[in-house]
């Protein structure tokens, strides 16, 4: 059964940082694309970032040169380390592979 686990949302003042972490479990971490989505209260889902299986990355122009994807592939847990947050980053994350996501973790950017 695949399983995705995020944590490490939570409230933060704008400049802040966060750093998310999904942990994973039922499919070849390894081999596996992953994926950082968010939505936002009353919009849709927004692709956030991807991290492929040799490391390569991608990033939205939205967050580019603020958020950084990275993962663990000893730990099968990807992790989005979030820098310079602003109101507009409020979001419920979600990490995926595969046409599967996990719950979800509120970040909220506010003062």
């Amino acid at each position: 059964e695949v399983q995705l686990v995020e944590s490490g949302g939570g409230l933060v003042q704008p400049g802040g940082s966060l750093r998310l972490s999904c942990a994973t479990s039922g499919f070849t971490f390894r081999l596996s694309r992953m994926t950082w989505a968010r939505q936002a209260p009353g919009k849709g889902l927004e692709w956030v970032s991807t991290i492929n299986s040799d490391y390569t990355t991608d990033y939205a122009d939205s967050v580019k040169g603020r958020f950084a994807i990275s993962r663990d592939m000893a730990m099968n847990t990807v992790f989005l380390q979030m820098n310079n947050l602003k109101p507009e980053d409020t979001a419920v994350y979600y990490c995926g592979t595969n046409g599967f996501r996990g719950q979800g973790t509120q970040v909220t950017v506010s003062s």
